[in-house]
């Protein structure tokens, strides 16, 4: 019944919002110019874990530039105080319910709310959403940025194309226009900054899991729909796992919410909704194994080598990109080409 709905309320919101959009003018420039930042609308009203992780180079970006800035975020869902906790710029999170038929006062609201304040700029994250072009429309701002693919940038950078990056260059682009000029080379990383009282947890935790002082690899084996692996792939490859690194590594399934296995439990595992314990225990591991999935995300945003496996989905868009990580197509490698390189990450990152 929801998802018949859902698909309704998609409709018309593409519907309403095909015409809604487009590209920074001189006129936004000369504004830009003019004014002093103070406060910025980000508009991502999804409530996907590795989308809204996703905005984190944003946010360290406008932090970086206007480090008294006060932003506000539209999402959707109740991740986003939690992902975003150590991200001090970070004012209100507006925040649209998961199922917005089930509370729909709620969910007009929300939309309601975005009229409360004036923003000096409104950046609306993703070029594909209709949600997000019509809460960019609704607020209340002179200057509205609109996601669009700019081609001279998709000539300069190769990356241009990730989801994460692709606002960070239009950003930087419109800033550069108007008399803001940035030497950053590279776009941040994702990060949940987690604190030091939270890794030390982190490792305390995994510490009891595995009784053993050895560095861990941790897999995930988990992921929805037809990204997730069989149990038949997954078991070839914890058992070449095992068979290399099982007499100096430990090695920890991280189990999802709904408490299921690839490998029918075969391994140690660690389980938790708590998803900041969850990231200090990643972060304290020395490789990650996964399919594209939100739980990629989380551990590419706390440090650790990610070794992302995409099947069905672009990786060019969705690759992990933290030192160390790697987006692997498992059409073109086989399980023992991935132990190989998950070998020569390993010692890559012992060096």
């Amino acid at each position: 019944m929801y998802a018949g709905i859902n698909e309704m309320r998609r409709y018309l919101m593409r519907a309403l919002t095909c015409k809604i959009g487009g590209i920074v003018t001189n006129r936004d420039i000369s504004m830009l110019q003019s004014i002093s930042l103070q406060r910025i609308l980000i508009v991502r009203p999804n409530s996907r874990l590795g989308n809204q992780l996703m905005l984190t180079p944003l946010l360290q970006e406008i932090e970086a530039h206007f480090p008294t800035c006060k932003v506000d975020i539209f999402v959707r869902g109740n991740l986003a105080p939690i992902l975003f906790k150590n991200y001090p710029n970070l004012d209100r999170i507006i925040k649209l319910p998961g199922r917005p038929f089930k509370c729909l006062f709620s969910y007009l609201s929300t939309w309601i709310s975005l009229r409360e304040y004036k923003y000096d700029m409104v950046i609306n994250v993703e070029i594909g959403s209709s949600s997000g072009r019509l809460a960019t429309k609704l607020a209340k701002s002179n200057i509205k940025f609109y996601s669009y693919n700019i081609p001279e940038l998709l000539a300069l950078n190769q990356d241009y194309v990730h989801m994460a990056k692709c606002i960070v260059y239009n950003f930087r682009d419109y800033l550069t226009k108007s008399g803001y000029l940035s030497d950053k080379q590279f776009v941040p990383e994702l990060s949940l900054r987690l604190d030091s009282s939270e890794m030390t947890n982190g490792a305390s935790v995994l510490r009891k899991i595995t009784e053993s002082e050895k560095p861990t690899i941790c897999i995930y084996t988990f992921a929805t729909g037809t990204k997730c692996y069989s149990k038949d792939w997954w078991k070839e490859v914890y058992q070449k796992l095992n068979e290399t690194y099982g007499e100096s590594y430990n090695i920890v399934e991280v189990l999802p919410k709904e408490n299921i296995s690839q490998i029918d439990f075969t391994s140690r595992t660690y389980y938790s909704l708590d998803l900041r314990e969850m990231g200090a225990v990643i972060a304290n591991s020395s490789i990650f194994i996964t399919a594209d999935c939100g739980i990629m995300h989380l551990a590419s945003s706390v440090g650790v080598p990610t070794i992302g496996m995409f099947s069905i989905t672009n990786s060019l868009r969705y690759a992990p990109y933290n030192k160390g990580s790697i987006a692997v197509e498992t059409s073109k490698t086989s399980a023992e080409e991935l132990i190989s390189l998950v070998d020569r990450h390993l010692k890559c990152n012992l060096a």
